[in-house]
C-alpha cells in the first residue's frame, strides 16, 4: 500500500468497522441478522420452488414474485457472509476490488428490487382498475421487456459508481465506518474532489428509487380510489386486505432506503443507528417479502403445508 503526502495510493485492501460504537456487541448483534438471513433464505427458496411448479401461479404477479425472490437471495448473498464474518470472527479486512464488487451487487440488486416492486404495483393497478384488459396488457412479451428494462437500468447506472471511484487514486483513509461497502461510505475514503461521485450517486438514487416510489404511490392512490368505489362490500374488503400488505412492504423498503441515503449526505444521525437501520433495510425485505406475499396466497400456503407436513397427517 503506497503512502503519499498522508494519502493512501490505490490501497489493495480496506477495513470494515462493522457498527461504529457497538464493536463490543458485534458477537450478539450477529445473531438477529443471521436469523433474518435464514428466514430470507428459506422463504425465497420455497417461492422459487413452488411458483414455477404450480401451474395456477403462472400469472404476472407471481412471475414478478419469482424475480423478487431471486433478487432478495442475491442481496443476502452479497451482504451477509462478510458482515457475519466481521461480527463473529473480526475478519474486517477486505480487498478493495472485492469491496467495489460488493458495492455494485448490493446497489444493483437494490435497484432491481425497486423496479420489480413498481412492476408489481402496476400489475395490481391493472388487475383492479382494468381487470378485463389485464391479460391483454400484461402479455409474456411485455413482462419480459419490463424485467429486462428494470435489470439493464440498474446494472448500467449502478455500474458507473465503482468506475467513478476507481478513477481517483488517493485515499485519506482505508477504514470504512460501515458493515458493508455502501457507496457513500466508500466515497468518504477518497481524497480530492468527489463532487462528481456525490452528484452521480444522487442522480442514481432519484433515477431509480425516486422514480419508482413516485409511480408506486400513484398506482396505489388510483387503486385505493377504485377500491372505495366498488359496489360490493366484500370486494372492497378483499382488495384492501391485499393492498394493505403490499403497501406495508413498499413503505418499509422506500422509507428506510431514503433514510439511509439522506443520512449519509445531510443527516446528523448517530453512526450506530444509521448503520443498523441501513443494514436492516437491506435484510428485512428479503425476510418479509415471502411471508407477506406467501401467506396471502392460498396455493402457496397449501404447497408449503404439503412440503412440511407428512402425507398421512395431511390427508387426515
Amino acid at each position: 500500500m503506497g503512502l503519499y503526502n498522508n494519502s493512501f495510493v490505490d490501497p489493495p485492501t480496506v477495513t470494515l468497522v462493522g457498527i461504529p460504537g457497538l464493536e463490543h456487541l458485534h458477537f450478539w448483534i450477529g445473531f438477529p441478522f443471521c436469523f433474518l438471513c435464514i428466514v430470507a433464505l428459506l422463504g425465497n427458496v420455497l417461492l422459487l420452488i413452488i411458483i414455477p411448479t404450480e401451474h395456477s401461479l403462472h400469472q404476472p404477479m407471481y412471475i414478478f414474485l419469482v424475480i423478487l425472490a431471486a433478487t432478495d437471495l442475491g442481496i443476502c448473498a452479497a451482504i451477509a457472509p462478510k458482515m457475519l464474518a466481521i461480527f463473529w470472527f473480526r475478519a474486517c479486512t477486505m480487498a478493495f476490488d472485492a469491496c467495489l464488487t460488493q458495492l455494485f451487487f448490493i446497489h444493483a440488486l437494490q435497484g432491481m428490487e425497486s423496479g420489480i416492486l413498481l412492476a408489481m404495483a402496476f400489475d395490481r393497478y391493472v388487475a383492479i382498475c382494468d381487470p378485463l384488459r389485464h391479460s391483454i396488457i400484461l402479455t409474456p412479451t411485455i413482462l419480459s421487456r419490463m424485467i429486462l428494462v428494470v435489470s439493464v437500468r440498474a446494472v448500467v447506472l449502478v455500474g458507473l459508481l465503482p468506475i467513478l471511484i476507481k478513477r481517483l487514486h488517493f485515499f485519506h483513509t482505508t477504514v470504512i465506518a460501515h458493515s458493508y461497502c455502501e457507496h457513500m461510505a466508500v466515497v468518504k475514503l477518497l481524497s480530492g474532489n468527489v463532487q462528481t461521485n456525490k452528484s452521480f450517486g444522487l442522480f442514481v438514487a432519484f433515477a431509480i428509487l425516486g422514480f419508482d416510489m413516485v409511480f408506486v404511490l400513484v398506482s396505489y392512490t388510483l387503486i385505493i380510489w377504485t377500491v372505495f368505489h366498488l359496489p360490493q362490500k366484500e370486494a372492497r374488503l378483499k382488495a384492501l386486505n391485499t393492498c394493505t400488505a403490499h403497501i406495508f412492504v413498499f413503505l418499509e423498503f422506500y422509507v428506510l432506503a431514503f433514510f439511509s441515503f439522506f443520512s449519509h449526505r445531510f443527516g446528523h444521525v448517530a453512526p450506530f443507528a444509521h448503520i443498523l437501520l441501513s443494514t436492516l433495510y437491506l435484510l428485512v425485505p428479503p425476510a418479509l417479502n415471502p411471508i407477506v406475499y406467501g401467506v396471502k396466497t392460498k396455493e402457496i400456503r397449501v404447497k408449503v403445508l404439503r412440503i412440511f407436513t407428512p402425507k398421512d397427517s395431511f390427508l387426515k
